[in-house]
C-alpha cells in the first residue's frame, strides 16, 4: 500500500543491512503491513499464510534481533536530532510489558507484586521542545527484573549488572552527545520523573555535559549560599535538606498548568506560584551507585499550588536541573520542559492500546524481544498522526500533499457526499478524527492519537473495501 505505511517504513528501516538483502526486503514489507493495520492481530495483519509464516521466519532468524532492528530507528532518530533547531527534549521512562500468560518462555522476570512475569521497557522519546513534535525513539532498553537473593548486601546489590537504577544512566551513555561544533540555540536536554533522582544519573550528565531536568523524590542534604549575619557582605554556607528549602523560597511569580485528569481526579487549570535557587548537592555518605562523590551544582524550581479545588490534591513539583535558572522566564522554560513528559506516558499507552504489544504469543524471548522492537516504532506513527493534524501549517497546507488522494477523495466523500480535493491537512485529520467518533465542537480538546488512531481504523477499513471491489481511484 502506498502512502503514510510505505513512507513510515521507508524512513525507519530503508537503511536495513541485516546481511541478506532478502531480509532486508522482508523487514519493509513487514514494516509497511504493521503500521498500516497497527491494531490487528499478527494473522490479521498478514494476510495470508505464506505472509505470517514469512514473518515468523523473520522473527526467529538469527540475523535480527531487538538490538539491531532499535540501531535502524535511533540512528534516523539522532540524524534528525541533529537538525533540530533549538531545545530537543529526551524523555525518559519506563513501563511494565505483562507477559504473565508466555508459560512458554522460561526467562521473564517478575513484574508489578512477584507473582507476574515480563519485561521493563525503559524508552527515551525525542521531541522538538518547541512544536512538541516527536522526532523518534532515541533508544529503548529492555530489561529483565532479578530477584534478589535473601540478605544480599548492599555493595553486592549496587556492583549488579541489572541493577534497575542503571537504566537512566545506561540509556543516557547510548545516546550520542550534542556535538561540540552544534549551531547556536541547540540544546539536549533529558526530562525524567521522580525515578531518575538518582545520584549516579546526575552526576553522569555532569561528567559527560549533558543536561536534565529531573521531578526530585529525595530530600537530600544540600548546601547552598546566603548573606551573613551583622551586615557582614560576604557570603555563608548553609547545609539544608533540599525540599525544606524548596518549600520555604519566596514565590518569584505564577503560572498556569493544565493538569491532566488522573487517578479519578478531573482534568483543571491549576493556578501555581514559582520559585528557584541555586544548591549543590552532596553526596550521600553511602555509594549507591558509581558516581564520584562529589557535590553536585544544580538549581531546584518549585512548582506549588497555594489554593486547589476542595475535592483535589494540590500539586507541587520540586524540580532539578544543571540548565541555568537565573530568570523567571527561564524557570517557566524548566517548567514546560518538565510538562511535556507527558507525551512519554501517551507513547506507552500507544504500544499498549495502540499496537497491543503484551498481545502477542511467542514461545520464544528473542522472537517476543524482535517484535517489541518492531510495534514500539510502530506505536511512532500514532503519535505523528497527532503531531500532523497540529502542525503549524495544518490549515494551509493541501492535505494530498502528505497523504494519497485516494485517502481524501474517500474521506471527503464520506463526510461531504462529494470529493474535496482542496482540503487542507487541517479538514482531512479533524474529518478522520469524526470518523473516530470526536465531536469536533468549540469546547472540544483537539483529538489526541487515540481518537485519531479510530478513525485510522476505519479508514483503512474502506480503504480496504475498496481495493477488494478495484477501485484504486475515485
Amino acid at each position: 500500500m502506498d502512502g503514510i505505511a510505505t513512507t513510515f517504513a521507508r524512513e525507519n528501516f530503508g537503511a536495513s543491512d541485516l546481511g541478506d538483502k532478502r531480509l532486508d526486503k522482508r523487514l519493509l514489507v513487514i514494516a509497511e503491513q504493521l503500521a498500516a493495520h497497527p491494531n490487528e492481530t499478527f494473522p490479521q495483519r498478514f494476510q495470508s499464510p505464506a505472509e505470517l509464516e514469512a514473518f515468523y521466519r523473520f522473527a526467529k532468524n538469527n540475523r535480527v534481533s531487538h538490538a539491531k532492528l532499535m540501531a535502524l530507528h535511533t540512528g534516523v532518530t539522532w540524524t534528525r536530532m541533529k537538525t533540530t533547531p533549538g531545545v530537543v527534549l529526551l524523555l525518559q521512562d519506563t513501563t511494565v510489558l505483562d507477559y504473565s500468560g508466555l508459560d512458554a518462555i522460561e526467562d521473564m522476570g517478575q513484574i508489578g507484586n512477584g507473582h507476574g512475569r515480563g519485561l521493563y521497557c525503559h524508552n527515551c522519546l525525542a521531541i522538538e521542545a518547541s512544536t512538541r513534535q516527536v522526532i523518534g525513539l532515541a533508544g529503548q532498553i529492555l530489561h529483565r527484573r532479578r530477584q534478589a537473593p535473601k540478605g544480599e548486601r548492599r555493595k553486592a546489590r549496587k556492583d549488579n549488572p541489572q541493577r534497575e537504577s542503571k537504566l537512566w544512566t545506561t540509556m543516557s551513555k547510548s545516546i550520542p552527545a550534542l556535538a561540540a561544533d552544534h549551531a547556536v540555540g541547540q540544546l539536549w536536554v533529558e526530562v525524567g520523573d521522580r525515578g531518575a533522582d538518582i545520584t549516579e544519573y546526575m552526576d553522569h550528565a555532569d561528567q559527560t555535559g549533558r543536561h536534565y531536568v529531573v521531578r526530585s523524590q529525595h530530600n537530600r542534604w544540600i548546601e547552598r549560599q546566603i548573606p551573613g549575619e551583622n551586615g557582614d557582605s560576604g557570603l555563608v554556607t548553609e547545609k539544608v535538606k533540599l525540599h525544606d528549602l524548596a518549600r520555604a523560597l519566596p514565590i518569584v511569580g505564577e503560572h498556569t498548568i493544565e493538569v491532566q485528569a488522573k487517578d479519578g481526579q478531573k482534568a483543571r487549570t491549576a493556578l501555581v506560584g514559582v520559585s528557584w535557587q541555586q544548591v549543590t548537592i552532596l553526596p550521600p555518605r553511602q555509594k549507591r551507585g558509581d558516581e564520584r562523590s562529589v557535590p553536585l551544582t544544580c538549581w531546584v524550581v518549585r512548582v506549588a499550588e497555594p489554593k486547589p479545588p476542595a475535592d483535589a490534591e494540590a500539586l507541587e513539583w520540586i524540580l532539578l536541573t544543571n540548565v541555568p535558572v537565573l530568570t523567571l522566564a527561564e524557570a517557566l522554560e524548566r517548567i514546560e520542559w518538565y510538562r511535556m513528559r507527558w507525551i512519554i506516558e501517551e507513547y506507552h499507552k500507544a504500544q499498549k492500546t495502540g499496537v497491543e504489544i503484551e498481545n502477542m504469543q511467542f514461545t520464544k524471548r528473542k522472537r517476543l524481544e524482535t517484535a517489541i522492537a518492531l510495534l514500539s516504532v510502530t506505536a511512532l506513527l500514532l503519535l505523528n498522526l497527532r503531531d500532523q493534524s497540529r502542525a503549524p501549517d495544518a490549515k494551509t497546507r493541501l492535505a494530498r500533499e502528505c497523504v494519497p488522494s485516494l485517502w481524501v477523495r474517500m474521506l471527503s466523500t464520506w463526510r461531504h457526499k462529494e470529493v474535496k480535493m482542496d482540503w487542507t491537512v487541517h479538514d482531512f485529520f479533524f474529518t478522520l478524527a469524526r470518523l473516530g467518533g470526536h465531536q469536533n465542537r468549540k469546547q472540544d480538546h483537539p483529538p489526541g492519537w487515540l481518537i485519531l488512531w479510530r478513525g485510522w481504523m476505519h479508514l483503512q477499513a474502506m480503504l480496504d473495501g475498496a481495493a477488494a471491489v478495484g477501485v484504486t481511484e475515485m
